[in-house]
């Protein structure tokens, strides 16, 4: 049988900040046989992780590297690469996500206000555009 798991579920686990609801988290992610981790769950992870919890970009990125990486979790690769390729540059693993997520889509370009993102994206050779 494969899970989903809610966002909750991974903050716990990394922000290890309330011992009951760690241990089963991590209890989880350890045991069962098959996880699906939507990428939108990783997008919020990442928002409650630097907001709430200030935790560095590079410590959220190499969290959601181990994760991805067990046997037991299946989740769009891709795309979460994509995202993780923002994060670790400086910028939104959402912004990562949204601009692979249009290319899929038959996007030829991302357009944004985020001056960051337009400018990490053209940096990683795709056409990205300032809405100014």
């Amino acid at each position: 049988m494969t899970i989903a798991i809610d966002t909750n579920v991974l903050v716990r686990a990394a922000a290890r900040d309330d011992a009951d609801q760690t241990g089963r988290a991590a209890r989880l992610l350890r045991n069962e046989e098959s996880i699906a981790v939507p990428v939108h769950a990783l997008c919020e992870f990442v928002w409650v992780m630097r907001q709430g919890y200030k935790m560095p970009s590079g410590e959220i990125a190499e969290s959601i590297r181990s994760l991805i990486d067990s046997a037991n979790i299946i989740t769009n690769a891709s795309m979460v690469e994509a995202g993780l390729k923002l994060l670790e540059n400086g910028g939104d693993f959402a912004d990562g996500v949204i601009a692979y997520e249009g290319r899929w889509l038959g996007a030829d370009e991302f357009v944004s206000f985020d001056k960051q993102a337009v400018t990490l994206l053209r940096s990683q050779g795709h056409k990205a555009r300032l809405l100014s």
